[in-house]
């Protein structure tokens, strides 16, 4: 529960007086998503002095200046977090005065103790995915581009706290531009850790069947469509694995992804461009619409329009639904620009094999399955499927809780800490306690 410090009469007693110093304690999910520039920039703003920083359990600030101010900061945060944050608690102590000059967000701190959970991933936003259509910005069409409110997150993360040393991002050195995005308060990649361009970034390359490197970058990309359009399967590294595609439209190679992955009958999903493209296919509701467009971005089982042919009967045989998702990455946005038209898009892996995450694993796994490989030089730290949901009665039901979602934090009551859940057998579903809470998905990160 979040305590609340405008509601606490002694701490507002005290609050009430001259210049104070307040340490605030943050617990939720509070990191990945921007907090400690949202914080820098309301205490520039009411020219408070101190500092905020990361932690294994949360965040740390101290706030110096007038009690009104302060007062008013906190009251800022309980009422207007910023975007994908979910305050859990908020600890307040008034501490001595330092008579500092300025705000800043310092380096991270690694305490033991309890820890926090990662963010999930987050699909990609509007400002980014508009950069990279535009031809005349310098991310035009570059695959990895991200900002504080979109990116890999839980996908990437080594350690907590969350910062890009902690992250497969962190053998990539940001270039003089992306520093400096990076240290503007105004920009909004000011300590994005994942900032990324063609200059500094992870880069594509094509892998011929055999696992050799043909072409690089965007070429690799533009190849790979004519794969695809040329009836091919292409084995692509995705966000949290590997990922097979195909022509959704073409009945032969549906059928011959299905003889490769040893697949009978379980239906595949299929990626389309748009959703408006989606909505010639299947009935979408308000709810629907919202889920296949959120931040989540999961595969949505939608009931098929009778007539419509605009994909192969393989997909889903027999079946009046399929499941349905739009581009949730910079890589798949830009691949179904360039295709124009529906892909099966299924785990990376044979039958009830794990998802694949490595290169040179892919190759020697997927050989038999991919005429082709499209991968990258960006570690996928932890491995995440797609998740699958649905709406039943106006609400959602989640069938597969990964990337979007996992972890997922859960309010629970009167639940001890330290209990930890594994699911059943081969498909487990991991769970653990703490902070009254339940944290759902694949547990917490290991702590620096």
């Amino acid at each position: 529960m979040m305590l609340s410090l405008t509601q606490d009469k002694s701490t507002l007693a005290i609050l009430q007086t001259g210049r104070v110093r307040l340490r605030l304690k943050v617990k939720g999910i509070v990191q990945g998503i921007g907090f400690r520039p949202y914080v820098y920039k309301l205490s520039r703003a009411r020219n408070l002095d101190g500092f905020v920083m990361n932690t294994t359990w949360g965040v740390l600030m101290e706030l110096e200046g007038s009690s009104k101010q302060v007062v008013d900061l906190v009251r800022q945060l309980e009422q207007s977090p910023p975007l994908n944050c979910d305050i859990w608690e908020m600890d307040s102590e008034i501490v001595s005065p330092r008579n500092e000059s300025g705000f800043s967000i310092v380096p991270s701190s690694s305490q033991h103790g309890q820890v926090t959970p990662a963010l999930p991933d987050l699909a990609i936003c509007d400002e980014c995915r508009a950069e990279i259509s535009d031809p005349g910005n310098r991310r035009y069409r570059y695959p990895f581009t991200s900002c504080i409110r979109c990116g890999p997150r839980y996908s990437i993360i080594t350690r907590l706290p969350y910062d890009r040393s902690s992250t497969a991002m962190a053998e990539f050195t940001m270039c003089q531009q992306c520093q400096a995005e990076y240290d503007d308060p105004d920009d909004r990649r000011f300590h994005a850790e994942a900032n990324a361009c063609p200059d500094c970034g992870p880069i594509l390359s094509l892998l011929s069947k055999e696992g050799e490197e043909t072409v690089t970058g965007n070429l690799a990309l533009t190849s790979i469509t004519e794969f695809i359009r040329s009836g091919k399967i292409v084995a692509m590294k995705g966000l949290g694995g590997f990922q097979l595609l195909a022509d959704a439209r073409n009945e032969s190679v549906v059928r011959k992804l299905r003889n490769r992955k040893q697949r009978e009958f379980k239906p595949f999903a299929v990626m389309f461009k748009s959703l408006d493209d989606l909505e010639q296919a299947c009935y979408v509701s308000v709810n629907e619409r919202q889920l296949l467009s959120g931040r989540e971005r999961p595969i949505v089982i939608l009931r098929r329009r009778p007539g419509w042919s605009g994909i192969a009967d393989a997909i889903a045989p027999g079946n009046p639904y399929i499941g349905v998702m739009l581009p949730y990455t910079p890589l798949h946005y830009i691949l179904m620009q360039y295709l124009q038209f529906p892909v099966v898009a299924t785990s990376g892996n044979i039958s009830q094999d794990p998802i694949i995450t490595e290169n040179n694993t892919a190759v020697i796994e997927l050989g038999n399955i991919a005429d082709a490989f499209l991968v990258h030089n960006r570690n996928i730290v932890r491995p995440l499927d797609d998740s699958v949901v649905q709406e039943v009665c106006g609400s959602e039901q989640v069938l597969r809780l990964a990337r979007g979602y996992a972890p997922l934090s859960v309010k629970a009551v009167n639940i001890d800490a330290g209990l930890v859940a594994m699911g059943g057998h081969v498909k487990t579903a991991l769970a653990a306690t703490g902070l009254d809470r339940v944290v759902l998905g694949l547990l917490y990160v290991v702590q620096g």
